[in-house]
């Protein structure tokens, strides 16, 4: 068995190899050549952590196996470690026999960064120039740099409701040498592209605080009851997924389906934009939304490619098991 530790990562897979990992993967999915399983996500009852297994089967990309893992709240306070934690581990499809463990926390970063990016890329207009961001933790960071290679932005604007946190976008805008701008919700309405990443359980991101035209990616809610975005705003929206069925019952859409405002009929996997049976945005006007909630097989997906990279670079650590 092959075992990749999470401070090999960083070193070995980025922001180009994530995308294109998790762009396959859709499109994978979308042509019924990979599927995911049912997730199981519990509160365990210590540390107020919440702790879950995802898993799949690519048939394209020949990845199977699962990420265990979840989110302890009090990691970074009490440990000085980031909140979310997990492992992935990959089987060999012909046997069954465990292939690799590789860690996952970095992992989880870029995949969920590449998703938002996919979205963008075949969702948001051409002319695309000021992008929003709602939420500024640790993981906004990654998707604000994912997002800013998908088109010529020329601003970053943000919202956080902790005001303090927001230099870490402003940051990042630096490095790309744009300029960034603290705003009210109600400044959003100057984005053309808005990425909401938040672990929220009331929506912040409301319809009137968003123009026409706009691509929302919502990649905060993967549990039932979170909520980033009202109801209305999904009402309004041409929306996109990466899985209906996780989008409808713990993805930002379960709310409108719940309200009866949008049906499940309406809501469209992006892996069919990608492999072209969708013609995604159809007029510069249309508003269109992405409802990242996170499968497994863009774990899998990541994995996998991250353990073929650490064996070219002789870095894989390889055990009888």
């Amino acid at each position: 068995m092959i075992i990749v530790p999470e401070a090999k990562i960083g070193n070995l897979i980025g922001r180009d190899e994530s995308y294109k990992a998790v762009e396959q993967v859709f499109a994978a999915m979308a042509s019924g050549d990979a599927y995911n399983f049912p997730v199981i996500r519990e509160a365990i009852g210590h540390e107020d952590a919440l702790y879950g297994f995802k898993g799949g089967f690519d048939k394209v990309g020949q990845s199977l196996g699962l990420k265990a893992g979840g989110y302890w709240p009090h990691n970074f306070e009490k440990r000085d470690m980031i909140n979310h934690q997990s492992t992935v581990f990959l089987f060999d499809p012909d046997t069954g026999k465990a292939r690799a463990m590789v860690g996952g926390n970095l992992l989880t970063a870029l995949r969920t960064a590449a998703a938002s990016s996919v979205s963008i890329n075949h969702l948001a207009r051409k002319d695309a120039k000021v992008i929003g961001m709602v939420g500024a933790g640790h993981q906004a960071t990654f998707q604000l740099r994912a997002a800013l290679e998908q088109r010529s932005f020329e601003k970053v604007i943000g919202w956080n409701l902790h005001p303090e946190m927001l230099p870490n976008l402003a940051k990042v805008a630096e490095e790309a040498g744009l300029p960034f701008e603290a705003v009210e919700l109600s400044g959003l309405r100057d984005a053309d592209v808005i990425v909401t990443i938040t672990s929220s359980f009331e929506p912040s991101l409301m319809s009137e605080h968003v123009s026409d035209g706009t691509h929302v990616a919502c990649m905060g809610t993967d549990t039932i009851g979170k909520q980033e975005v009202e109801a209305a705003l999904i009402t309004r929206a041409t929306v996109f997924t990466d899985e209906v069925a996780q989008a409808v019952t713990l993805g930002e859409s379960q709310h409108a389906i719940s309200q009866g405002v949008k049906n499940q009929s309406d809501i469209h996997q992006i892996g069919a934009v990608i492999n072209g049976t969708h013609s995604g945005r159809t007029s510069d006007d249309e508003l269109t939304l992405f409802d990242g909630t996170g499968v497994g097989l863009q774990d899998l997906a990541v994995a996998s490619a991250v353990v073929d990279l650490a064996v070219a670079a002789g870095v894989a650590i390889e055990v009888d098991f």
